[in-house]
């Protein structure tokens, strides 16, 4: 595997990132949509997953990229096709369920049901192949704990198997450090986990909703620290682990909105993760000034390129932006990607293919410019 040239360390995060998720080629669509038909079998649809995977990755070290993902190809959801695979979980409609902006089609909730295990590896296969045919660094992306219960709360998680909830995120913590485990036996030494929760918790609206059904936002808030602190507590030595978080992407719509002001002190401060890829595209994000909770030494990766709309941002803007970042976290200590994926689910976003790595190519020539 190459050592990447422009990293901030040789397992990341690099100065220009990916987030994850990319937009599904068409035939890998119309595949898709055979297999859930009868007309093609599952060896089928994996062998034209493999070729479209083989082609994005090749695609996004093309462009210049020192890390390169699956485009999350082999996904539905970028959340439920992992939530739904862990014993004791089912994912459900939920007529209840906080909707996108200008939508009501999105109502899934993942919920527990039983004891939560690990009950066989759910993305290892999906990762080995991804680390097979990449010639740089290999990312890989799962679903935080909290999917688990910041959107559903307490009613969605069964009182029979948990009368005491502290005991769901020991088992929730042993299920994923197994999926890390077998991860890192494949050859990953750079993980993102994927926490929405807490830019969710920016929203004054949420919160309230939060509140409304008997939590406290701020409790919840440090709860859901500490389960992704279980999660990650067994992480193998030399395995880079970040975190991202947005304000929901779907058909280029959102869910929140509000400045990381009410969450920054405890997440910069009480997550041990590595790194922070941050939403930071909209006025929804609010600015800079939260960054200065983040602790010395800890990576920033600024989401600064909008992945919702096809307009190109202006090299010059992100150049400042990146500078009035640096006023809060040293500029060695920041990169700078997507403000998310392109398609957190088989849907994706409203721009084309080409849009996506014009977008893609932007964040590379940015990084350069500004780090060299």
């Amino acid at each position: 595997m190459n050592t990447p040239s422009n990293s901030a360390a040789a397992s990341g995060p690099f100065r220009a990132e990916v987030v994850g998720s990319l937009l599904r080629p068409a035939r890998l669509v119309e595949a898709r949509t055979r297999a859930a038909s009868g007309a093609l079998d599952a060896a089928g649809l994996r062998a034209v997953e493999d070729e479209c995977i083989r082609e994005a990755v090749a695609r996004q070290e093309d462009v210049g990229l020192k890390v390169v993902t699956d485009g999350e190809f082999r996904r539905t959801w970028w959340n439920h096709d992992f939530m739904g695979k862990l014993g004791g979980v089912e994912v459900r409609e939920d007529p209840g369920a906080m909707t996108f902006v200008g939508s009501t089609d999105v109502r899934l909730t993942s919920r527990v049901v039983g004891r939560v295990h690990h009950a066989r590896p759910i993305m290892v296969a999906d990762f080995s192949f991804l680390r097979s045919v990449a010639r740089v660094t290999p990312k890989n992306c799962l679903p935080a704990p909290a999917m688990l219960y910041y959107r559903g709360g307490r009613a969605a998680i069964s009182k029979q198997a948990y009368p005491d909830l502290d005991q769901l995120w020991i088992d929730v913590g042993r299920a994923y450090a197994e999926e890390i485990r077998q991860l890192h036996a494949a050859g990953c030494n750079y993980l993102q986990i994927d926490d929405t929760s807490h830019a969710f918790l920016c929203d004054e609206r949420f919160r309230a909703s939060v509140r409304e059904r008997g939590d406290n936002p701020d409790t919840m808030l440090g709860l859901l620290a500490d389960a992704l602190n279980l999660a990650i507590a067994e992480r193998p030595p030399g395995m880079t682990i970040a975190m991202h978080t947005c304000r929901g992407n779907w058909k280029s719509t959102w869910m929140a909105e509000g400045g990381y002001e009410p969450v920054a002190e405890v997440v910069f401060n009480r997550t041990k993760v590595d790194a922070y890829f941050l939403e930071y595209d909209s006025e929804r994000a609010g600015g800079f000034e939260p960054l200065r909770f983040v602790p010395k030494g800890k990576k920033v990766v600024l989401g600064l390129v909008s992945t919702k709309t096809p307009q190109l941002e202006n090299k010059d803007v992100l150049k400042r932006r990146i500078d009035e970042a640096s006023k809060y976290v040293p500029l060695e200590n920041l990169s700078i990607s997507g403000q998310c994926g392109f398609a957190s689910s088989v849907h994706g976003n409203s721009l084309t293919e080409e849009e996506q790595w014009r977008k893609l190519a932007l964040v590379v020539e940015v990084a350069r410019e500004v780090w060299g």
